[in-house]
């Protein structure tokens, strides 16, 4: 019987790589956001005083500027994952339609 196209993509070393590196880089940048995330959600519930508390002489409290790095990291963390698969994974990709 002969070979499906997806089946031939299946067995190449390249897509298993390509595979590989993409879901374990995936988890990576996961885990990294749940640990923001939620340890911003875990100081929201245990420790306001520190959100609370004013900058210097103004108004502004530290809820803010912790806020607005949450949102910083999460803009950031999606970039360095389309630079990575705008690079490394689309290198891959081409591998396999070309069929190395």
């Amino acid at each position: 019987m002969e070979q499906t196209v997806a089946d031939r993509i299946a067995e190449s070393p390249s897509y298993q790589t390509l595979k590989a590196r993409r879901s374990r880089f995936g988890w990576i940048l996961t885990i990294a956001m749940l640990v923001v995330y939620y340890g911003y959600i875990l100081l929201i519930a245990f420790n306001k005083e520190l959100l609370s508390a004013r900058i210097g002489d103004g108004v502004m409290t530290w809820g803010i500027p912790i806020g607005f790095g949450v949102i910083i990291f999460t803009i950031i963390i999606t970039a360095v994952y389309v630079r990575r698969a705008n690079s490394e994974f689309d290198t891959l990709t081409e591998q396999i339609k070309r069929g190395r």
